[in-house]
């Protein structure tokens, strides 16, 4: 317990510091500490538990250089944490999944899939509370998500009328990270919806509008163009 305690409070620190390099560096030597980031994603600062989803990815790459298995057993952790019968529900666990997975996308190919998938398989009601961060983390996975994204295009692109407006504005965003702007074409309503969205980028949370990232994502294609 006093292990436990004292590494959780250094962690937490770490965190505030964003020193991610540390973190995975003493994940390196002590693997238990992904066990320890998991109490932190539940941290009700969601400054901390986005750092904890950020540094987890990072942990778990430096783990991985020598122990895939034991990722790979913190993955099949982290999917049974989406599910009632964990008995305490994670839910930034899909957030966490894509992370690692975005880091060794190769080495942990069979995840992406089931990442990506939540947002089909899951029950109504457990969407409803995971379904903003399952788009952050199939747009989080990007490119990486290939030919599955056939499967979950419907899904993300219904989520643009969501009444809940992170959830709006996260379908844009994952919709720019897949490639496919065009589901944005013709929306005027979208383009000035000022419903807010909190979004985690280079280490902070930023407050925007649906409709900053409808322009944000529609400039980005253009540029490319």
């Amino acid at each position: 317990m006093w292990w436990s305690l004292t590494v959780r409070k250094h962690l937490y620190e770490q965190l505030q510091r964003r020193d991610m390099g540390g973190i995975a560096e003493a994940a390196r030597r002590k693997r238990r500490i992904l066990g320890a980031l998991i109490s932190l994603l539940y941290d009700p600062d969601p400054l901390i538990g986005w750092r904890a989803v950020e540094a987890m990815g990072e942990a778990a790459n430096c783990i991985a250089e020598d122990d895939p298995d034991f990722v790979r057993e913190h993955l099949r952790r982290l999917y049974w944490l989406i599910s009632e019968e964990s008995g305490g529900i994670c839910w930034r666990a899909p957030e966490a999944m894509a992370e690692i997975v975005r880091h060794r996308p190769r080495q942990f190919a069979d995840y992406i899939p089931i990442v990506a998938g939540l947002i089909l398989s899951l029950a109504e009601e457990d969407l409803d509370h995971f379904k903003a961060g399952i788009l952050w983390a199939i747009g989080r996975l990007g490119a990486e998500v290939g030919d599955h994204a056939r499967d979950v295009l419907p899904a993300v692109s219904s989520s643009l009328n969501d009444p809940d407006s992170q959830v709006r504005g996260l379908a844009v965003w994952c919709l720019g990270r897949l490639g496919q702007p065009e589901f944005l074409h013709g929306r005027t309503d979208l383009l000035g919806d000022e419903g807010a969205v909190d979004l985690y980028e280079d280490g902070a949370l930023h407050r925007v509008t649906v409709g900053d990232l409808v322009r944000r994502t529609v400039a980005d294609r253009t540029s490319k163009e």
